[in-house]
């Protein structure tokens, strides 16, 4: 049905359109009007591109010489506690592994109760974490120093008390609880 409107709509329109060829050397009398318009503003024109020709060309070796050296220049792998030693990939191993427990059980604690206990402790665990990917940058500029490894150790170590803590309140909060209400049963 849409098509039938076209249709018609074409139908009607026929008379309207122009169905002439222009006459011959049509487009070399244009372009000759054309070019013969306004030579001062050709002129202006064409000596402002050329003032800047020079420069452009400049700015885009110069593009071109930095992205080739960005591209060739071999990245450099960021290192982490592993990277340091066979021993400490071992330390590294057993602090996540010590973490990622003590997360499960956080996580298995969560109640409405300890909820603000728990999203706490994972905002600070967060932030640590940062800290820990600016240490790993740091130890990889620095070459593994001591002072690196020992603050990215000494991470692993705040992150798994901070758990700890929180498990230990989660449990006073508990008892608490207990105790108040075997006193109401009591009473």
């Amino acid at each position: 049905m849409k098509k039938d409107n076209i249709d018609n709509l074409f139908e009607e329109l026929r008379s309207e359109f122009d169905f002439e060829n222009p006459s011959l050397g049509h487009q070399e009398r244009f372009l000759s009007k054309l070019k013969n318009q306004n030579p001062y503003t050709r002129q202006k024109a064409s000596s402002q591109s050329n003032f800047w020709k020079p420069f452009l060309s400049i700015a885009a070796s110069l593009l071109i010489c930095v992205s080739i050296i960005t591209l060739l220049k071999p990245s450099e792998e960021i290192k982490d506690l592993a990277s340091v030693s066979p021993e400490m990939t071992q330390t590294q191993n057993f602090f996540a592994s010590a973490i990622s427990e003590e997360l499960t059980k956080l996580n298995n604690e969560r109640t409405p109760e300890t909820e603000v206990l728990i999203n706490d402790a994972l905002k600070q665990m967060k932030i640590l974490e940062k800290e820990y990917e600016s240490l790993k940058i740091d130890l990889t500029e620095s070459g593994d120093d001591k002072r690196v490894i020992y603050a990215m150790i000494s991470n692993f170590q705040t992150r798994i008390n901070i758990l700890k803590n929180v498990l230990e309140t989660i449990e006073n909060v508990k008892q608490l609880k207990q105790n108040n209400n075997e006193n109401s049963i009591t009473i």
